[in-house]
């Protein structure tokens, strides 16, 4: 019964609902998979298996009497760790929450219940989801389930690990700097990062249980196993938090073509600025050649009209900002005396840390500005294209590196040492103007690595990417399980 487990969301709920597989019985598939496999990824933190079990037999039981839940009856699903649980431990990775049981479900966490889920668990993360691997002192480090030696990214790397390796059907996670969308192209799943504002971030820790404003930049968003279950995901999470909906609705549009042949494809393969990996290249390169056969027109010239390194300090800049407020005291204290004592011209990893954390109001807005024209350019793009084709981050999955400080580590790609933030920097120019992401599988490198491709479409049109990632699967793979699972 192993192949079940890598079954996508989407054919999972049609089995249960046509009575093919029970919702207990494949909650007791998971579980049994959790106990031989999960020691050695350590995706999975925290279970909730009693109270799941009964909910699972409450699905079976509704579905004996004709009735339905939602799109998601009885399907069993985990949460990131750092999305708070009615009941269950919610730590996002952080001494500080250890014991923290929340006494309300976070806003998304809700409608994917309340559609019929049944969550038993949650996945790991790095300390307040701060980090492109994931470890933390309470639960210690999850492993890519394609090399253990290796990182699942971060920070939703619990979760990515756990859908590829079969031990969930569903998994939500968030993101930032990347944190949906590298781990799906380590770990060789798919993940969504939704256009900001359509899924209520209530519930998200950072900021401190409780917190009511939403943070710049973040978003909440699904992972799995193929297109379609993002699709299934989106249309349960997105809509207005309560207070906005009693006025408000969200019809998110169609996608807007219905065939690869149909599609104005650009592609942004590499830049100077942030170059990638030879290894990732390549299968990007293949991918287009691809499409290229199968009738797809293909721009690998088009670009939406500023400079990469512009848009990446501009991201930086908001991204510190957005965070900021989550610093310890002494911290924040800190990194304002090394932003006094830095010299003027110094424009370095460190002195950027230092100054955007501590920047003041009237210097966020005028990044704030130069944002909003860089969405304008993005939305003139995007009138001439319907999808831009561009990395996740440099390389494939990356060695485990915990060593401190955080800014001296490195990542290698073409055999140079490079920043470690570079991680980030793709991811970042696109999440910062609110643009819908999908990851796509593409391939693997020559040491079996999975690839993944990052699908953006315009603001709001979520559905255009995440139907193109179904599409390309036609021609460029898709999901497939790690060996030995």
């Amino acid at each position: 019964m192993s192949e079940i487990a890598f079954e996508s969301a989407t054919a999972l709920t049609a089995a249960i609902r046509s009575r093919q597989v029970g919702c207990r019985e494949l909650l007791e598939h998971y579980l049994e998979r959790i106990e031989q496999l999960n020691p050695k990824i350590n995706a999975l933190v925290t279970l909730d298996v009693e109270r799941a079990r009964r909910r699972a037999d409450a699905a079976d039981a509704a579905l004996a009497r004709g009735q339905s839940w939602g799109a998601l009856h009885g399907l069993p699903m985990t949460i990131k760790d750092s999305i708070e649980t009615a009941g269950i431990r919610t730590t996002s990775g952080a001494r500080v929450h250890a014991e923290h049981v929340p006494a309300q479900d976070a806003v998304a966490v809700g409608r994917l219940i309340a559609a019929g889920a049944v969550v038993f668990g949650k996945s790991n993360l790095p300390t307040f989801a701060m980090d492109v691997q994931s470890y933390n002192p309470i639960f210690g480090t999850t492993n890519n389930p394609w090399d253990v030696a290796r990182s699942p990214g971060g920070s939703s790397g619990g979760a990515a690990a756990a859908v590829a390796a079969g031990l969930t059907g569903l998994e939500l996670g968030s993101d930032i700097g990347g944190s949906i969308r590298n781990p799906a192209h380590f770990c060789g799943v798919y993940g969504h990062k939704p256009s900001y504002g359509i899924i209520p971030q209530r519930g998200h820790i950072p900021g401190p249980p409780g917190t009511l404003s939403e943070a710049d930049i973040a978003v909440l968003g699904p992972l799995g196993r193929s297109a379609g279950d993002l699709e299934l995901a989106l249309d349960i999470l997105a809509g207005p938090a309560a207070e906005g909906a009693v006025a408000w609705r969200l019809e998110l549009p169609a996608a807007r073509r219905t065939s690869l042949r149909e599609y104005r494809i650009a592609a942004w393969l590499d830049d100077p600025a942030c170059s990638i990996d030879a290894s990732l290249r390549e299968r990007y390169e293949a991918t287009v050649a691809a499409l290229r056969r199968a009738g797809a027109q293909v721009d690998a010239r088009a670009r939406p009209g500023f400079a990469f390194a512009d848009a990446y300090r501009i991201y930086l800049q908001l991204l510190w900002g957005a965070t900021s407020p989550g610093l310890p005291p002494e911290m924040f204290e800190g990194l304002i005396e090394t932003a006094a004592q830095l010299p003027a011209d110094d424009d370095s990893e460190l002195a950027r840390v230092a100054r955007f954390n501590t920047q003041r109001h009237r210097d966020w807005l005028s990044a704030n500005e130069k944002r909003e024209r860089m969405r304008a350019q993005w939305a003139n793009f995007f009138r001439d294209y319907d999808v831009l084709l561009c990395p996740v981050t440099p390389t494939a999955a990356n060695l485990h590196d915990h060593s401190e400080p955080f800014l001296a580590r490195t990542i290698t790609v073409n055999g140079q040492p490079r920043s470690y933030l570079d991680q980030i920097a793709w991811a970042g120019v696109i999440g910062m103007v609110s643009l819908p992401a999908s990851v796509a599988p593409v391939g693997r490198t020559a040491a079996g690595l999975p690839i993944g491709l990052q699908i953006v479409g315009p603001y709001l049109e979520d559905r255009t990417p995440i139907d193109f990632a179904r599409r390309l699967a036609e021609v460029a793979g898709g999901f497939d399980c790690p060996p030995g699972y």
